[in-house]
C-alpha cells in the first residue's frame, strides 16, 4: 500500500479572458493543474492533475519531489527603529512582538487580497 503525499496548492481566479472560474496549480510540480467553475471543481480536478503526474513519474521510474512544508517559522531583521515601535506597541497591547507582527501582516494580506479580487 502506497501512502498518500500531501502538496501544497494555490487557488486563483481565471480572467475572463482566459474562460472565468478557478485554477487550482501545485507549486512543487510546475505544470500540474486543474480548473474549474468553483474553487470545489478546480480542487477536484487538479488532484486528479495531481494523481496522475504522480502515476507518469512512477511508470518512468522517476522519484517524486517531496512536498515544500512551510515550518511556520522565519527570523527577520528589522531597523532598530521599527523594531522599538513594534515591541513598544506589542507591550501597548499585552501581546508578544511575534503575536503582533503575524497579526499586522495577516491585516495588511487581507487588505491586498480585497483589492486583488
Amino acid at each position: 500500500m502506497s501512502k498518500t503525499i500531501e502538496y501544497p496548492f494555490t487557488v486563483r481566479p481565471l480572467s475572463k479572458e482566459d474562460g472565468g472560474g478557478f485554477l487550482c496549480e501545485f507549486p512543487d510540480l510546475p505544470g500540474v493543474m486543474g480548473d474549474g467553475g468553483s474553487v470545489e471543481e478546480a480542487i477536484a480536478d487538479g488532484r486528479k492533475a495531481l494523481k496522475a503526474a504522480l502515476a507518469t513519474l512512477r511508470q518512468m521510474g522517476r522519484k517524486a519531489p517531496e512536498p515544500t512544508r512551510a515550518s511556520g517559522q522565519w527570523r527577520m531583521r528589522a531597523p532598530r527603529s521599527l523594531h522599538q515601535r513594534l515591541a513598544a506597541r506589542a507591550k501597548s497591547e499585552g501581546v508578544s512582538l511575534n503575536t503582533l507582527a503575524v497579526t499586522l501582516l495577516a491585516e495588511g494580506l487581507g487588505r491586498r487580497d480585497k483589492t486583488a479580487a
